[in-house]
């Protein structure tokens, strides 16, 4: 089977940054389950609840007309932070599904 690797960065805060996070700041999913954050950062823990749902169905192939294969933008529950995410395919790779099961 096949896996994108994923990058989910902070694509813009409407409000105020309640958490300390900035535009940019971001974290990566690889090699199906192994998340990642730049050394000295943080992602804070909200933000990642409201999008972590959603990675598996993007780190695979789903049907052109999916609403997830056009919708790349996730928002933080926060209403005073208003801060969105944007889910990037950064790469794909072959991955034998026994080894991760």
């Amino acid at each position: 089977m096949e896996l994108y690797d994923l990058r989910v960065c902070v694509d813009r805060i409407e409000g105020r940054s309640v958490c300390g996070m900035a535009m940019g700041d971001y974290f990566e999913l690889t090699d199906s389950a192994h998340l990642t954050i730049p050394e000295g950062k943080h992602f804070c823990v909200y933000a990642l609840a409201a999008v972590l749902p959603f990675l598996a169905a993007k780190q695979r192939d789903v049907p052109p007309g999916d609403w997830l294969a056009q919708d790349s933008h996730f928002a933080c529950p926060d209403p005073e932070e208003r801060l969105v995410m944007r889910v990037e395919r950064t790469g794909r790779r072959g991955m034998n599904s026994a080894d991760l099961t």
